[in-house]
């Protein structure tokens, strides 16, 4: 705990959570002159305990969760390929992201319909195009193909990695491995006691990812946490799932859906389920763990998509996300005007979190932000709430 005696540091602003969201919000807050940031970070630079970590994601323009989203991706693949200028090192792999189903599979009616109202470049792909193309999958007899060009794998680690030796640079301080114990919003500044001191900004940003109930008592009852798996498998010919020949994908067979990327250490290939099927938790302390047999239940599917590959998995590991009831993310200021919170990001988080954290410091900054769809806020989520009750 801290005490009288624990010195105090004045900042402007103040960033709690370093991980996808919040080692973006550092980097943009570092390019406002004069500013004065400070990140605190419960853990070390880029850990691998976060939401964010397992070597890939995934980037779709062609959103089958709907337009409302479209406006942010165009943002945000455009400051992916800024961060990886400004960090000379590849961070969006321009590789296409290449959907499968039937036709009437929900997930593609959706992708297409958000192709046809925003006009995106695509191509669709009959079953047997699809087979010719695309060899490493198993394609059904009833399977189409969307091919979306502009989407994309990602590297999460290398780019959290990236945007906080970016915002170091530009003069932000970061105090890693230091717990923050409590947030108190005032008049005006909102105070920070950490395990290293008290903090004093004018306007903490919270970005603490699964951990968001602990510091954002406002969001308890919107908010849940999923496990998720992330699962690598070893094919016959590594060769056919390298980048430049194996695009990031989505499978879905009625309720079974996997996604995944191409090869990136060489020998395996990430081929991981959707949500599984397990409780949700309000904390990530009461999340269970992944039960004993899914490793052999989850071969028995993968080896269904992908018959060439081993049906061991190389890789197995267990991860979590916060999630809204209706998976819209949660980014607000709150009454007190002093914390701009971002929580429950629901599965749009890392593709979206240069964009997310611009928004976070348009509202820290500015109190506003033209890019925050009002469905984001605090209000919008109780009125859904309420409305469901």
């Amino acid at each position: 705990m801290t005490s009288a005696s624990t010195p105090e540091e004045l900042v402007d602003v103040a960033v709690i959570g370093a991980g996808s969201v919040g080692a973006m919000a550092l980097w943009h807050l570092s390019k406002v002159p004069g500013l004065s940031v400070l990140g605190i970070e419960q853990y070390g630079r880029a850990h691998g305990l976060g939401s964010f970590a397992g070597e890939s994601r995934l980037f779709r323009m062609a959103y089958k969760e709907g337009g409302l989203y479209l406006p942010l991706l165009t943002d945000a693949r455009r400051q992916w390929l800024e961060l990886e200028q400004e960090a000379s090192t590849e961070i969006l792999l321009q590789v296409g992201a290449l959907s499968i189903g039937t036709e009437t599979q929900p997930e593609m009616v959706a992708t297409r319909e958000t192709i046809d109202n925003f006009g995106l470049p695509h191509r669709y792909l009959d079953t047997e195009e699809l087979r010719k193309e695309y060899p490493q999958h198993d394609v059904h007899d009833s399977d189409v193909g969307i091919l979306d060009p502009q989407g994309a794998g990602l590297r999460p680690e290398v780019a959290v990695c990236s945007a906080l030796r970016l915002a170091e640079a530009n003069g932000v301080r970061m105090r890693y491995r230091c717990a923050v114990e409590a947030v108190e919003p005032g008049d005006n500044r909102v105070t920070i006691r950490t395990a290293q001191g008290v903090v004093r900004a004018r306007t903490a940003i919270v970005t603490t990812g699964s951990w968001a109930t602990e510091l954002l008592p406002g969001v308890r009852d919107l908010v849940h946490v999923q496990r998720l798996a992330l699962s690598w498998f070893m094919p016959a010919d590594i060769g056919r799932y390298l980048p430049e020949r194996f695009p990031v994908f989505m499978r879905d067979i009625d309720d079974v859906h996997f996604f995944g990327a191409p090869s990136l250490d060489g020998y395996s290939v990430k081929v991981s389920p959707g949500h599984l099927d397990l409780p949700s938790a309000p904390t990530l302390a009461e999340l269970p763990d992944l039960p004993d047999d899914f490793g052999a239940h989850l071969a028995a599917q993968v080896t269904d998509f992908f018959p060439d590959m081993n049906p061991e998995p190389v890789r197995l590991t267990a991860h979590h996300e916060m999630y809204t009831a209706d998976r819209v993310p949660i980014v607000d200021r709150d009454p007190t005007g002093s914390i701009v919170a971002v929580a429950g990001l629901s599965g749009h988080g890392f593709k979206l979190a240069p964009t997310f954290g611009r928004i976070a410091r348009e509202l820290a900054v500015d109190g506003t932000s033209t890019l925050c769809p009002r469905e984001f806020t605090l209000a919008a989520h109780r009125q859904r709430a309420a409305a469901l009750a």
